[in-house]
């Protein structure tokens, strides 16, 4: 790949062509059509169709659109498309900022589908993944890399990631990292990147600091509006969304129970791995349900067998990994499952577009952790829908749903069926038995004949809630001390984490790592002191425990740090430590 960065030209103008209507009419080369074909991608969308021409022309971009759009592609071809065979350096050629790792590792894995035939080595750097092995992939030699601005940073300050080759920089959801507080990281990140270099700048919204950032790092850039498609007014959404917040120890049990009370006429789960799908197939069979399972692993043969089944519903339940569900469209599919909040609205969008087709309606559920709570919330404001937060239903509300099946299975019944060969038997028995005793012998054999499993042996599964975020935004500091951003309440206390200045911890780091290993808004964090040798956090004393157990599973600065609550809040030693 060519070490030198490359720069627009001026004279090249983007490509106007409206009629262009499959890839090939982009001009991408041989490799990148056969891997778009491969993974079943017959035409560009409209962010693709209007950005692919004007960055393959070398022009810096910026483009308001939301996720589940297709913007992944849509910088991704172009970087492949203009990548050298020629490697004369193991230094990155191109960056992409990302806000989280969970869209790290999806926009890495993006890369990788796209560029495979390419050969193309890229590498997602994200805090949480431990660090030496992302020195070894650095010092091996990367193409691209794919980073959260934290990291990043961390990595340019070691001198581990160099950018010097770097020719094109991608802010992709530029707003949600603005929001996040890495206004000051990407500031610093762009200040160590070529000054001759192509910037791509994506945002679902594009408020004033979003075009100040535009203005200060693009040249003359392409800017391209991608509106949402709006429902028609006064239609009610066909696909009814919901969400349940369950510790992961009882998601087996909370999938069970949330389909029982649904009753799907077919579904698909979506699972992240193929141990995952085949551990949940083997449980929801034992729980009564008719479950196949769907993944890589399987020849065609045995995928073919499976759809089979699904289609002419001798299977109700599909359990599936994203790769391997990808194209499927089963008429009678009625309610999709995330059993983890997708890593991307972008996914969240594409699951849920298989039931609510054609004007029939459909559900989807995702089933997440609380820590995962700030990405559902993400993909309400890039899709613009509600997701409805649910308690997980009860023993009880089970039983009620197990009984209401009965009677509607009851009705049916009296409605359809030919009970007169059974009339001689409720005669027979009415002459012994009061009659009303005789139908509620005869409803509960049915009940237990219908609903097997004894909800005796059912433990209720715990509740989780999350603290509604407020309505105030941190001050101009961002995610800075926020001493002065929220006077300390009753109803906080203070977290100790064995980390401080001597780490390198600054206050964004604490906040970072806080809202993406639980279910907080940094809006949520009180005051931040950060010590020599350690730090306070001031939390609502309700989530400490939840704070504690997540950071303790986690690194700060790549490191991990004792976290408990505060046992000192006097002063004392500590106090004679800050001095």
């Amino acid at each position: 790949m060519s070490s030198a960065p490359v720069r627009p030209d001026p004279s090249a103008e983007p490509s106007t062509d409206d009629e262009a209507t499959a890839f090939v009419d982009l001009g991408l080369r041989d490799e990148l059509l056969a891997a778009l074909a491969a993974l079943g991608y017959e035409e560009p969308t409209p962010i693709q169709r209007e950005a692919i021409p004007p960055l393959l022309a070398g022009r810096d971009l910026l483009g308001q659109a939301a996720t589940g759009t297709g913007k992944t592609a849509a910088f991704a071809l172009p970087l492949l498309q203009r990548m050298s065979v020629d490697r004369p350096t193991g230094d990155p050629v191109a960056l992409v900022l990302v806000p989280t790792r969970e869209l790290a590792v999806q926009v890495s894995e993006a890369f990788h589908r796209y560029g495979k035939e390419l050969g193309t080595r890229v590498l997602p750097i994200y805090g949480g993944q431990p660090i030496g092995r992302q020195l070894r992939a650095l010092d091996s030699g990367v193409d691209v890399v794919v980073a959260t601005p934290g990291r990043a940073l961390d990595h340019i300050a070691r001198g581990t990631l160099r950018l010097g080759d770097v020719g094109t920089v991608v802010l992709d959801e530029a707003d949600e990292m603005l929001d996040m507080g890495f206004a000051e990281d990407i500031e610093a990140i762009l200040e160590h990147a070529p000054e001759q270099r192509q910037t791509v700048l994506f945002s679902a919204t594009m408020p004033a600091r979003i075009d100040g950032m535009a203005r200060a790092h693009l040249t003359d850039p392409i800017r391209i509006l991608i509106a949402r498609e709006q429902p028609v007014a006064g239609e009610a959404p066909r696909v009814r969304q919901s969400a349940y917040l369950v510790a992961r120890a009882h998601k087996p049990a909370a999938l069970g129970r949330v389909l029982d009370i649904e009753s799907p006429t077919a579904a698909i789960v979506f699972c992240r791995s193929r141990e995952e799908v085949d551990r949940l197939t083997e449980t929801m069979n034992g729980r009564g349900y008719r479950a196949e399972a769907l993944h890589g692993g399987m020849s065609q043969e045995q995928r073919d067998r499976v759809m089979g089944r699904l289609r002419a519903g001798t299977a109700d339940l599909l359990m599936a990994t994203d790769v391997a569900a990808r194209g499927l469209d089963v008429e009678q599919l009625s309610h999709v499952v995330n059993y983890d909040v997708p890593s991307a609205p972008e996914s969240y969008v594409h699951r849920i577009g298989r039931v609510g087709r054609a004007g029939r309606e459909g559900v989807a559920i995702t089933l997440a952790e609380p820590r995962a709570h700030r990405m559902l919330k993400t993909i309400e404001r890039v899709t613009g829908q509600r997701i409805t937060i649910d308690k997980i239903p009860t023993v009880a509300d089970l039983r009620n749903r197990r009984l209401e099946l009965t009677q509607a299975a009851l009705r049916e019944s009296l409605l359809e069926d030919d009970l007169e060969p059974f009339r001689v038997i409720v005669e027979s028995l009415s002459d012994e038995f009061d009659l009303m005793e005789v139908a509620l012998a005869a409803v509960r054999l049915a009940h237990e004949a219908t609903l097997p499993g004894a909800l005796d042996e059912e433990e209720e599964i715990p509740q989780v809630s999350v603290r509604p975020s407020r309505t105030s935004r941190p001050g101009p500091e961002g995610r800075g001390d926020r001493r002065s951003g929220r006077p300390r309440g009753t109803g906080t206390t203070q977290v100790f984490v064995g980390l401080g200045r001597r780490a390198g911890v600054r206050p964004q780091d604490l906040v970072g790592a806080i809202t993406g290993e639980t279910g907080m808004n940094g809006r949520d964090i009180g005051s931040i002191e950060i010590a020599d040798r350690f730090s306070l956090v001031e939390v609502p004393a309700g989530l400490a425990d939840e704070v504690i157990t997540g950071l303790r599973g986690s690194t700060i600065k790549g490191r991990r740090a004792t976290v408990r609550r505060d046992r000192d809040t006097d002063g004392g030693d500590r106090r004679r430590q800050r001095h």
